[in-house]
């Protein structure tokens, strides 16, 4: 039997062939640099789209600035290239220049194709095969150019090429939308809070005017510990927030009682967990309601706040402000290493508005934003394995 992939378009069934990149596509091919342009540096590529780009002259141009790029052309970063790091050049009009760190690939067939076939994971696997170096693996043009790959007939590849282009532009459309949410709650954090030396933040919700009180930590609440004694209930199922697998999008994780250690902590309602090591990754949990059975890996610290809303009081230690601060008080020599005990964040004063009700429109506010994110954030998960599962079915 020929070969096919698993998953086609209707109406294909030819057997695909095998041919060499330099087959279907010109590499590299020469042109006389312009006098002024846009130059593309391997940073400027993340995933499949081009995030920055920067004037340049032809005369102050940095040298590994050559290759001149053409409607349709594909540059492949021959530098790590497990990033998938590649570009399919779609822009008229203006000049741009890419570095010699790209491989110019001018595709005789479909462009959106190569772009995705290049992507798959078989194809990534042949060229670290052939790359040189460690830490960072490269593959130079020429043996780039003698890999081979199976290849459909060019209506195929059209069909191919457009569905992965769809979902590329879906990705960017939604990762667009996310980045822009985290930007405004980074602005918000700068806001709504005050800043070193004032009593009172530059953006407030109207009616609030009252300066902001400072307190001790140690006065609005208290850290816990609640030992679980795994031989109580040896066979009995736990939810466990714990590090390896943190992250405020899922849940946590599902571990059996007879694996558990008497380090793990009791997990209550209305809790906040913060994480003892490395302050700047901002390990955050706020954990409204624990459930049945719920732990905690003893690398957390549960505090319970006693006149303090629990959102507030979340985003007060995801502010850059507090994270320096924390930083300051912790202990260790390198920022992977440095760690914070609760002792150390007893005495460290907070700031907060005295009322309440203006504590809960902040802590909504962020709440709300954080939502967004996390919708946004699963599209574009679930796109992306949607992308990674039919790069693996829809290639041979």
């Amino acid at each position: 039997m020929g070969m096919q992939p698993k998953l086609r378009f209707k109406g294909f069934t030819d057997d695909w062939e095998k041919r060499k990149l330099n087959e279907i596509a010109k590499f590299n091919p020469k042109s006389t640099l312009p006098d002024v342009f846009e130059y593309v540096d391997l940073e400027s590529v993340v995933g499949t789209k081009m995030i920055n780009h920067r004037t340049e002259t032809k005369t102050n141009a940095p040298s590994r600035a050559q290759r001149v790029a053409k409607f349709g052309d594909v540059f492949y970063q021959t530098v790590r290239p497990y990033q998938k790091n590649n570009y399919l050049f779609k822009i008229n009009g203006v000049k741009y220049v890419f570095s010699t760190g790209y491989a110019q690939l001018r595709p005789k067939y479909s462009s959106e194709f190569l772009l995705a076939r290049i992507q798959e994971n078989m194809f990534v696997r042949k060229v670290l095969d052939r790359s040189t170096g460690t830490s960072y693996p490269a593959i130079n043009s020429n043996d780039l150019a003698k890999i081979e790959i199976t290849i459909p007939n060019s209506a195929e590849q059209e069909n191919i090429g457009m569905l992965f282009l769809t979902l590329d532009n879906l990705i960017a459309v939604n990762q667009r939308k996310v980045d822009l949410l985290k930007r405004k709650k980074a602005g918000y954090l700068q806001k709504l809070f005050p800043k070193n030396g004032q009593n009172n933040p530059e953006l407030r919700f109207k009616g609030y005017t009252d300066a902001w009180e400072k307190r001790q930590l140690g006065e609005i609440g208290q850290f816990i510990r609640l030992s679980v004694n795994p031989q109580e209930s040896p066979n009995d199922i736990f939810r466990e927030y714990s590090m390896p697998a943190f992250d405020n999008r899922q849940t946590p994780n599902v571990v059996l009682g007879s694996t558990m250690h008497s380090n793990r902590l009791k997990m209550i309602d209305n809790i906040l967990l913060i994480n003892k090591l490395n302050v700047r990754q901002r390990r955050i949990w706020l954990v409204k309601k624990a459930g049945e059975n719920a732990v905690s890996s003893s690398e957390f610290m549960p505090f319970i706040p006693n006149d303090v809303n629990l959102e507030f009081l979340k985003q007060v230690f995801l502010s850059d402000k507090v994270t320096k601060k924390l930083e300051n008080i912790s202990s260790g020599t390198s920022n992977s290493q440095k760690r914070i005990t609760p002792l150390d964040m007893l005495d460290y004063l907070l700031e907060k508005p005295e009322d309440v009700q203006e504590q809960v429109k902040i802590g909504t506010l962020f709440a709300h934003l954080d939502t967004l994110i996390t919708v946004n954030q699963r599209k574009v998960d679930l796109l992306k394995r949607e992308k990674k599962a039919l790069l693996q079915k829809m290639f041979v």
